[in-house]
């Protein structure tokens, strides 16, 4: 998690994931369009990861609040298609934050296959952004769209990577030039 004052930790936190309520809760039933009303045990809901996390963690005796599932853009299909080939996903689509959402929902599961399957990924995926940051030419034509399906973490590798590589063709370009 980022400092309290971090944009990237504010946005991943609001980030709604689904949940299923253990227990009936009184008053929240405008959760799920019925104000005024209970959110009654077994319904499901799609709450902010931050809210999730605090339900989940905080159970009534020894029973939870409620259920966190796993999102969308954690789904098998998107698993596999990131075992298939991760550079083909267009993580920003899953989730603008995907990076930082998976870690911050997988400190509430034990799901070391799709750690396994993440950091697989973010070490490909980190390939090609320092392939097309290094290459101009690359980021220009055909890596386009893999360019767009960046997350913000893998946008700000590449950023970070294209202003290290014009740095040293700066630099290069100077020690040529002394005699």
């Amino acid at each position: 998690m980022g400092s309290y004052y971090d944009i990237d930790a504010i946005l991943t936190d609001a980030q709604k994931l689904p949940c299923t309520f253990e227990l009936d809760v009184p008053g929240l039933g405008f959760i799920d369009g019925n104000a005024g009303g209970d959110m009654k045990k077994g319904s499901q809901a799609s709450l902010p990861l931050w809210l999730c996390g605090f339900l989940a963690l905080n159970p009534i005796g020894n029973t939870p609040i409620l259920n966190l599932d796993l999102p969308s853009s954690l789904a098998p299909r998107v698993l596999n298609a990131l075992k298939a080939d991760p550079r083909t996903v267009d993580l920003r689509v899953l989730a603008p934050h995907f990076y930082e959402l998976a870690a911050r929902t997988l400190e509430f599961f034990e799901e070391n296959e799709i750690v396994d399957v993440l950091s697989e990924t973010f070490k490909k995926r980190a390939a090609e952004i320092a392939d097309h940051a290094h290459n101009t030419h690359g980021a220009m034509g055909e890596g386009v769209e893999f360019l767009r399906g960046l997350d913000e973490m893998e946008r700000q590798l590449f950023r970070g990577a294209h202003e290290s590589s014009k740095a040293m063709r700066t630099w290069t370009d100077e020690v040529k030039k002394k005699p």
